[in-house]
């Protein structure tokens, strides 16, 4: 994938893109082509709000050179460092690059961060706080430090053979993720405001839910009782029942803890009903707090263009009683829920919809 700092240094228009991540670089850009493709004057984003999901930046040894008995060395550091490891620094250097300067917020809630921060902005657009938001992240994982770190964590795949075939989410055989990188952005708006502009409209967000388990730092609850509550709380909000879902975008990491879980949650919640279920980190990789928009992006598009993607390697589900999409298919969804569950015990849940001209 294309280095996100080094399209943003080529313009010439940014020096203060040495100071962001890769992570928050690419956050930065994906922000600036949906403000770009947005069409906004420079007084209608003045008033905009801006929602980001961040991850920790884990690139220790690459931004450290030199690290010895707990002592770092102020050799070839960066004056201002600090800007790479603050969470932040991605919203900042969106505001100044687009000029907002409206409500914002930085959500850092592990893997579901992202798909938070549209959340948050839809509710902030639905009660009538704003009248636009952007709302999405970035984040990349691949560096040595956040390699580690998963590895440490024993939530990566550590298999044989080659992780394109072997990363297999819901497999009775599957052992962790394998990681990517990205970031998407949009901008969310009521219909009246977005019509009223003659803007172009991918999809419509319905309902957010959000939770907390409370239970381990890095596993989630067995149960799934606190993503169920985020679940309902999005259907609640979009005046849905279950049985109104037409696919599940699953969080679908491919690690033993969490798809146990996810698929019992989806044959709890929707029972004889059977929504499609896919899993799109089989094919993108796990962007940790970006994974929410990234899959966002992807599934307005499959909605669009009525096509669900099979979950790549699948071939022993774990969950008999799961409408898992092992063959891709022409289906024609009108309505998805997303999930997504982040380390810490953190749930998000969104509900969307194809839109209809």
């Amino acid at each position: 994938m294309r280095d996100p700092l080094l399209i943003m240094r080529s313009s010439g228009r940014f020096k203060d893109a040495r100071y962001l991540n890769r992570g928050a670089g690419f956050a930065a850009a994906s922000a600036m082509g949906a403000v770009k493709e947005s069409g906004l004057d420079k007084e209608t984003l003045t008033q905009a709000g801006l929602f980001v999901g961040t991850g920790p930046n884990l690139n220790i040894s690459g931004e450290f050179a030199r690290i010895r008995d707990g002592k770092m060395y102020e050799t070839g550091l960066a004056a201002l460092w600090i800007l790479k490891f603050l969470p932040n620094t991605a919203a900042s250097a969106i505001a100044r690059l687009a000029g907002i300067h409206g409500e914002n917020a930085t959500i850092g809630t592990a893997c579901s961060a992202s798909l938070q921060a549209v959340g948050e902005a839809f509710r902030k657009i639905k009660t009538g706080y704003l009248d636009l938001a952007f709302a999405g992240g970035g984040d990349s994982r691949l560096s040595h430090g956040g390699i580690l770190a998963y590895k440490k964590a024993r939530a990566l795949f550590m298999g044989d053979g080659d992780p394109e075939k072997a990363y297999a989410p819901f497999d009775k055989q599957r052992q962790g993720f394998v990681p990517g990188e990205g970031g998407a952005f949009f901008l969310l708006e009521s219909l009246e405001h977005a019509q009223s502009r003659k803007a172009k409209i991918y999809g419509e967000v319905c309902g957010f839910g959000n939770s907390i388990d409370g239970y381990n730092m890095t596993a989630p609850d067995p149960d799934g009782k606190w993503g169920e509550k985020a679940i309902r709380a999005a259907l609640k909000e979009a005046g849905l029942l279950p049985d109104q879902i037409d696919a599940i975008s699953a969080h679908g990491t491919g690690t033993p803890l969490n798809d146990a879980m996810e698929a019992s949650l989806i044959d709890r919640i929707y029972g004889e009903h059977k929504p499609w279920v896919i899993a799109m980190k089989s094919w993108i990789g796990h962007i940790a707090s970006a994974c929410g928009a990234v899959e966002l992006a992807i599934c307005l598009t499959c909605l669009k263009n009525n096509y669900l993607p099979a979950i790549r390697n699948l071939k022993e589900p774990c969950h008999e009683k799961i409408n898992f999409v092992q063959t891709t298919t022409d289906a024609c969804p009108g309505t998805m829920m997303m999930e997504n569950f982040g380390f810490g015990g953190q749930n998000s849940a969104l509900v969307i919809k194809k839109w209809i001209k």
